[in-house]
């Protein structure tokens, strides 16, 4: 449990834009069933974006998946998707926030905005990862969840589809790995398994 009370160690946060769905199509699928922490994503996707994104990675995924709603207290075990045409938050007390201010690196979701909140309530214990796009939001917000102690993730810019954002990142934010899509999911499926309980004492 951290210092605000929040029942988990880690929260994962991730960051992609263009390329971003056939990327999260081959990381999440490797998550471990009992993982430990909540995943949240935060896609840029269109204002009048669907649902089909939730249901394909419902089939997908090993864990739940669903949309983040306002006020929502993210549990481990799910896997949560900044909602379209929306700033996503955290707050103090760790729940989600919703927000319609202006678009920040001309994107509603921005990644750096939910990346600079989850610096700022979980500190070492978040975690930020950036996937593929075309522009430079998340490498700001990467940078502030390094500085606040904890781990800084880009994918590699090589294998990237669109590799703007990770370049980004890792120039401004000098994250601790640069990883490859399948070194990127054992990470995550390592960090989620549930730690063995010690031996009762006889």
């Amino acid at each position: 449990m951290n210092s605000n009370g929040i029942p988990y160690e880690h929260l994962v946060a991730i960051g992609a834009s263009a390329g971003g769905m056939t990327a999260l199509g081959r990381v999440l699928p490797m998550l471990h069933p009992k993982t430990s922490f909540p995943l949240v994503v935060v896609q840029h996707l269109h204002p009048r974006q669907g649902d089909y994104h939730l249901h394909f990675f419902g089939q997908q995924c090993p864990l739940r998946v669903k949309e983040a709603e306002d006020k929502e207290v993210p549990r481990p075990g799910v896997v949560y998707f900044a909602p379209p045409n929306y700033h996503l938050l955290l707050e103090s007390d760790g729940s989600f926030a919703l927000s319609v201010e202006e678009k920040v690196n001309y994107s509603r979701p921005s990644i750096d905005v939910f990346f600079e909140t989850a610096a700022r309530v979980f500190g070492s214990r978040a975690l930020g990862i950036i996937l593929t796009g075309a522009n430079h939001d998340g490498a700001a917000g990467l940078r502030r969840i390094v500085e606040a102690g904890g781990i800084g993730i880009a994918q590699s810019p090589e294998e990237a589809e669109l590799n703007v954002m990770p370049r980004a990142a890792i120039e401004l934010a000098l994250p601790q790995h640069v990883l490859t899509l399948e070194r990127i999911g054992e990470f995550l499926r390592k960090l989620g398994q549930p730690k063995a309980l010690p031996p009762q004492q006889g």
